[in-house]
């Protein structure tokens, strides 16, 4: 086994365990320390009388506040050990107390209490050693020595322990803004989902409605229409039930190794489609031009642009009363211009609701934006700009 692999765990546990606990334990082992050297003393030099262990014990037992009050600690540990080695000459061979309450002071001390801590104690070292019966050099360097890496041992304690709190406060940081960027991308979704089964569902049912209602009218005199208009509306319901599967299957099935279990959303190539379909089961004349080169956009404008047709012309179906409408497609080098022009009753029919605030939402999530008013010749007309791929960053802001 090796050192790391037991010392990891020891260590862990003093720093949950109570902390006057761990000082107490450590104040007697400094107290049990001092006290070997008056136990077994070296040659010649006379034994501690109780009040000089009483003195040493003074630079044990105040160790037990120092977390609690590390300052006053150290100045109760300070005061007494140069009266221990004053009072029991030689001082004694090691600075136990002193030790510890430097690393105190290092690891919890204000700035100008630890200046001041390492400053007395070089400073009282050096008098005390006075008092010895010629003093060796090396005395004097191991003595200064143990000072200064006691305090050099709490400042990398200190620094340990900011970086480490530092590192933390970080991980939760990023972990609330993770949880933030997964809450705003789940309300997202839920937006994006919402627009697009309201997109699929009204321009289905509408028209079905459609169909429904002209199916009756004609369905004993031109048996061929009533026809046509019922394959229509099982058409709509086929078609709104296939986008919604798609829609759905996101929600609720992993996607497979090659991506290829979803079907692709529509786009600007599919827009020839919905203009004939909406023709074809209305009645309703509809148009489509489009002028300048086309340029690939990104995969979610291309599913913005056919959604915006589809509830624009949703709209005309349900609420204008028109007779025609127009789709324009206009390809500059920085984006594409739609515009879905009807003859009908124009903005004062009740047009609107959730169908141009969808369309607003899905122009803004792509950068763009979208206008809806009143056309030049009357009607009702909607324009909606979609950037390009290149200046799609830069929209987006």
């Amino acid at each position: 086994m090796s050192a790391r692999s037991w010392i990891a765990p020891v260590v862990e546990r003093l720093r949950t365990a109570n902390p006057y606990a761990v000082d107490s334990a450590l104040a007697a082992l400094v107290l049990f320390a001092v006290s070997l050297q008056w136990i077994f003393p070296d040659d010649g030099d006379v034994r501690l009388t109780w009040q000089g262990w009483l003195i040493g014990a003074a630079t044990a037992v105040p160790l037990v506040w120092r977390r609690k009050a590390p300052f006053a600690t150290a100045w109760a540990v300070s005061v007494a050990t140069p009266a221990q080695a004053v009072y029991h000459a030689p001082p004694p061979d090691v600075m136990y107390g002193g030790m510890v309450v430097l690393y105190t002071m290092a690891t919890l001390g204000k700035p100008w209490q630890r200046r001041v801590m390492l400053v007395g104690w070089l400073v009282g070292v050096s008098l005390t050693m006075l008092h010895k019966e010629d003093p060796q050099p090396f005395e004097y360097a191991f003595h200064l020595l143990s000072v200064v890496c006691a305090y050099g041992f709490g400042v990398l304690a200190r620094v340990q322990r900011a970086y480490t709190a530092e590192l933390e406060d970080r991980a939760r940081r990023l972990e609330r803004e993770r949880a933030a960027d997964t809450a705003r991308a789940i309300a997202q979704e839920r937006s994006r989902i919402a627009r697009d089964m309201h997109d699929i569902l009204a321009h289905a049912v509408s028209l079905m409605v459609v169909q429904a209602e002209a199916g009756p009218v004609v369905v004993r005199s031109d048996p061929a229409r009533a026809e046509a208009a019922f394959d229509a509306i099982a058409a709509a319901g086929r078609d709104a039930m296939a986008q919604l599967r798609r829609i759905l299957g996101v929600l609720k099935e992993p996607q497979g190794k090659g991506g290829s279990w979803r079907l692709p959303q529509p786009g600007v190539a599919e827009l020839p489609g919905l203009v004939r379909q909406v023709g074809e089961s209305t009645g309703l004349r509809v148009q489509l031009r489009t002028s300048g080169t086309p340029r690939p956009l990104p995969p979610d404008t291309e599913v913005a642009a056919f959604r915006v047709v589809q509830e624009a012309l949703t709209n005309t179906v349900k609420h204008a009363q028109a007779t025609s409408a127009t789709v324009e497609l206009d390809w500059t080098e920085d984006e594409l211009t739609l515009t879905i022009t009807d003859d009908g009753r124009g903005p004062g029919s009740g047009q609107g609701g959730h169908g141009l605030i969808g369309i607003r939402e899905r122009a803004a999530a792509c950068g763009g934006s979208a206008r809806v008013g009143r056309g030049p010749e009357g009607g009702f007309r909607v324009v909606v700009r979609l950037p390009a791929a290149v200046d799609r960053q830069a929209a987006l802001g």
